[in-house]
């Protein structure tokens, strides 16, 4: 089966990408933690959820684009979940809602995924 070098780059460039979004998950969980030993009112959980809300709001806008290469399915339940972290981020924001835990469970859920 003859193997191009563009597949080559597709491939390589899909895996720097997952990396990416990877490490930036991570970052997000690592913020995020900080911002629960801190309280939630915090410059820490306050700094996390901004950092959370626009990584989640680039995901969602990267997935929603005809460019993705991700199946339909997928695509739609990685917004959904998008939808749902930003929700909470929110409630969080209006002092609905003090719990970051479920921020930090999605988030290591999908860095999972990535790997």
């Amino acid at each position: 089966m003859y193997h191009s070098p563009y597949q080559e780059v597709l491939a390589t460039d899909v895996r720097t990408a997952r990396g990416t979004e990877h490490g930036a998950i991570l970052r997000s969980i690592e913020l995020l933690q900080r911002g629960v030993e801190a309280g939630p009112r915090s410059a820490e959980a306050i700094e996390a959820l901004l950092y959370t809300k626009r990584l989640w709001v680039f995901f969602i806008e990267q997935l929603g684009s005809p460019e993705s290469r991700l199946p339909n399915k997928l695509r739609a339940d990685l917004i959904s979940i998008g939808i749902a972290v930003l929700r909470r981020i929110e409630a969080i924001r209006r002092g609905r809602s003090d719990d970051l835990g479920f921020i930090i469970d999605v988030s290591r859920s999908v860095a999972e995924g990535l790997k």
